[in-house]
């Protein structure tokens, strides 16, 4: 090869947004074969798995997405681009059912045949699941999520799980795949879907993600991303002021989002046909609607979440945390920090015992001064937190800082007034109760709050329903129950519903010392 043709090819090899358009061909959803140009959902998740290849050595990932955005193609030119330009890769890609299977070999195919001479690999044997480029010893390999022994034996250094969310066997696949897998620099994991329910696989991996829990990165796709989700509008098109089956309105959908008339029409027409519910699934605005279930008996609703998500209200009052020890390794030590209508910052750690955990939480008291810290007792272990803060000076026969709070107790106020009617409500069951109320009034207040634009703690928030008891109290689900129906514990917003769990007067904040910078985070 010349100088130049060397040049060439290793900007080609190097550079996969300069590689697609000029190596690879993709079919349209109106059949026609056209150079693969990213779009902005793609760009966005080459840029998320390139920032992780880099810092790590590796790409793990897990991809939310709707509908027909690309991923699959994406993942598909991105295992091409990197199996045809090293030897020795073995790539995998494992999909939902045979014709999604046949569909994504096809496009892999399809690839090696457009791709110019100059880069295009020699292929060797080649059938329906499989094509081998025999002078790189490198190849491809597909198969369907039935048999639960699909995939096993492998030895491999890229995999492909396409709708995960779908997979009959999700447990048993991974286990099996992902140990073929070396934990080597260069290997990649990228498990997409659109989200089917909670509980599955998919679900709890990302969650876990979320939470940062796992290796994995969590990245999510709206469905507004897409430049041809939308569609002109008649001339009298207007958004409905009515809160649909969600409690949230068009114009309140519209004004969260920034949505043009084009995207409401088009996304108003795709209800129709799926419904309400489904849309939400199919077509996700943030991943936490992705999963919500489709029921109407969660305390809070998305659209308050959601409103209060994108409003920016400046902090006044009081600090006030509330803390949630963990009372399963699997669960966080949640920590919420929150000033009158603005919640600043609520996040965690898993995984610590009672002395650490005393140590968190004690770390951000003595670093930001809170009011008050209220305290998750309920159980031995928030009991264990509490009592060493008490004797190292947080109680009330020292700073006064931490108060317990029994989530099985009598609620402080047993009847309910509403807020904006006057109407006497069902009053709460008990304490957490009561303080989950508290802080759904809080999301309701005229004047708006203000809550981090996170996915997780909207999750966390609208996961809980409720029901009432035979005296016609309001009773939450029990974490026993939504770890049964495979929802996790809602460690966020109990944390954050603890803020509200007494008043706290106005008083000048305290600077306690500084706390050892190993617990705060």
């Amino acid at each position: 090869m010349s100088d130049r043709e060397r040049e060439i090819r290793q900007r080609l090899k190097d550079d996969f947004e300069h590689y697609a358009p000029r190596c690879l061909r993709i079919r349209t959803k109106s059949g026609k074969i056209v150079p693969f140009t990213l779009n902005r959902a793609q760009r966005y998740i080459h840029e998320r798995l390139q920032e992780q290849l880099r810092t790590s050595g590796s790409v793990r990932a897990l991809i939310l997405k709707g509908r027909q955005q690309g991923a699959s193609t994406y993942i598909g030119g991105r295992f091409f681009w990197r199996t045809t330009h090293k030897r020795g890769v073995r790539t995998f890609i494992l999909t939902h059912q045979d014709d999604s299977t046949a569909a994504l070999f096809e496009m892999v195919s399809r690839y090696h045949e457009h791709c110019p001479s100059l880069v295009r690999p020699s292929a060797g044997a080649a059938n329906a699941k499989e094509l081998l480029f025999d002078r790189l010893d490198s190849g491809y390999k597909v198969g369907t999520a039935g048999s639960k022994a699909v995939g096993r034996g492998n030895t491999l250094q890229l995999f492909h799980g396409s709708e995960v969310g779908f997979w009959p066997h999700a447990q048993s696949h991974a286990s099996g795949i992902l140990q073929a897998i070396a934990d080597e620099p260069g290997t990649e994991v990228i498990l997409e879907s659109t989200a089917n329910g909670v509980g599955n696989y998919f679900h709890q991996q990302w969650r876990k993600a979320e939470r940062g829990e796992s290796e994995f990165q969590a990245i999510f796709v709206p469905w507004f991303w897409q430049d041809e989700y939308r569609k002109v509008p008649p001339p009298d098109f207007t958004l409905s002021p009515d809160p649909d089956e969600q409690g949230e309105s068009e114009v309140d959908y519209a004004e969260a989002y920034g949505l043009d008339a084009e995207q409401m029409f088009w996304r108003r027409r795709k209800i129709a046909d799926l419904g309400e519910t489904l849309f939400r699934q199919e077509y996700p605005a943030n991943a936490a609607e992705a999963f919500q279930m489709a029921n109407t008996n969660g305390l809070i609703s998305s659209k308050l979440v959601v409103a209060a998500r994108k409003r920016t209200v400046l902090p006044s009052g009081p600090l006030v945390f509330g803390y949630d020890p963990a009372h399963q390794g699997g669960d966080r030590h949640a920590l919420a920090k929150r000033r009158g209508r603005k919640v600043l910052w609520a996040g965690g750690k898993p995984g610590l015992s009672i002395p650490e955990s005393a140590n968190y939480v004690a770390g951000h008291i003595d670093r930001d001064g809170p009011i008050k810290c209220f305290i998750d007792v309920t159980g031995g272990y928030g009991a264990g937190v509490y009592d060493i803060l008490v004797e190292r000076g947080y109680g009330p026969e020292g700073r006064n800082i931490v108060v317990p709070v029994n989530f099985g107790g009598a609620p402080l106020q047993p009847a309910r007034v509403s807020p904006t009617t006057d109407e006497e409500l069902p009053g709460p069951l008990n304490r957490r109760a009561e303080i989950w109320l508290n802080s759904l009034d809080w999301l309701m207040d005229p004047a708006g709050v203000d809550l981090p634009d996170d996915d997780e703690l909207q999750a966390d928030a609208c996961s809980t329903g409720y029901s009432h008891n035979s005296r016609g109290y309001i009773q939450l689900w029990s974490k026993e129950k939504m770890r049964s129906m495979g929802i996790p514990s809602p460690d966020l917003w109990d944390a954050v519903a603890l803020t509200f769990a007494e008043p706290v007067i106005e008083a000048k904040p305290q600077n306690w010392g500084t706390p050892s910078t190993a617990w705060i985070s």
